[in-house]
């Protein structure tokens, strides 16, 4: 007796939809662009931002904001309210950080970014900084970035350093999803075992977003290796990952740093990779 196998071929079943839906390119297929004064984020050119971690007094930042424009900078970075892992650290000059950070972009004729660390603050960003920045350890604050979405001011979100992939594009589901889509992100490195350097530039998802989200994407290598010499090779690779700019910190002086000195170029040496990175 012949036994006749029959052989059940599965249906497909339908593809899952992305939970992150308004920041995915099955929404979107084509890549998006922010605009930040008369600077493109997701053109053909990636964006290098620049500047101290800390802003410390107006002739610092005004010194730094000179030289890193000159040196091919388009838009200048400098921190007024910061969360320090130690309460003893130096957290800032406060908002008379952001008038100062207000006065030097006026004056030279820059853009500004600048860290939003408490919905309090959000009044005085307003009007004196161009671009918001949401740091690592409030990617998961979803009071904070809805109320910083609701500004419809432009913003940079950073990568919690703990986050997994999907955590961080939910992140920038809660911005998009309050109506504001003029968001950029930020691999800036994530924790794990090793300790040879402060983090470890995940390139592998920087690469995915690429792949699953239409945003465009920058990196952080002054925190991901937390070391100046790091800083080139690590913008090498992230650019040749698909990373759409750069945000690097930079002073005039950082042996005398009140900031994140260790990890911040010199003058010289951001020329030198601005230099070394548009060969």
């Amino acid at each position: 007796m012949q036994i006749i196998k029959t052989i059940h071929i599965e249906e497909a079943k339908p593809k899952k939809a992305a939970a992150y839906r308004h920041v995915s390119r099955e929404i979107q297929a084509e890549d998006s662009t922010v605009q930040v004064g008369d600077v493109t984020f997701g053109a053909e050119k990636p964006v290098i931002i620049a500047g101290p971690c800390s802003i410390e007094s107006k002739e610092q930042l005004l010194a730094i904001a000179k030289s890193v424009k000159a040196s091919g900078a388009q838009m200048l970075r400098g921190g007024a309210f910061k969360p320090r892992t130690s309460p003893y650290s130096f957290q800032g000059l406060g908002i008379e950080g952001l008038q100062i950070l207000k006065e030097v972009s006026d004056e030279i004729g820059i853009p500004t970014v600048s860290e939003l660390t408490s919905i309090d603050e959000l009044p005085h960003f307003i009007d004196t900084v161009d671009m918001l920045q949401i740091g690592a350890r409030n990617m998961q604050n979803f009071d904070l970035l809805k109320k910083a979405a609701q500004s419809q001011k432009p913003i940079l979100l950073k990568r919690g350093m703990s986050a997994t992939l999907e955590e961080f594009l939910l992140a920038a589901e809660y911005i998009l999803k309050e109506g504001n889509s003029q968001l950029v992100l930020c691999e800036r490195g994530i924790r794990t075992f090793e300790n040879s350097s402060r983090n470890i530039l995940d390139l592998n998802s920087l690469a995915l977003v690429r792949i699953l989200s239409h945003l465009p994407i920058i990196a952080d290598p002054s925190h991901a290796g937390g070391r100046r010499d790091l800083i080139l090779p690590l913008s090498k690779a992230a650019l040749a990952a698909g990373a759409q700019g750069l945000i690097i910190e930079t002073h005039n002086d950082p042996e005398q740093a009140l900031c994140d000195g260790k990890q911040s170029l010199t003058l010289d040496q951001f020329h030198d990779l601005q230099t070394n990175i548009n060969q």
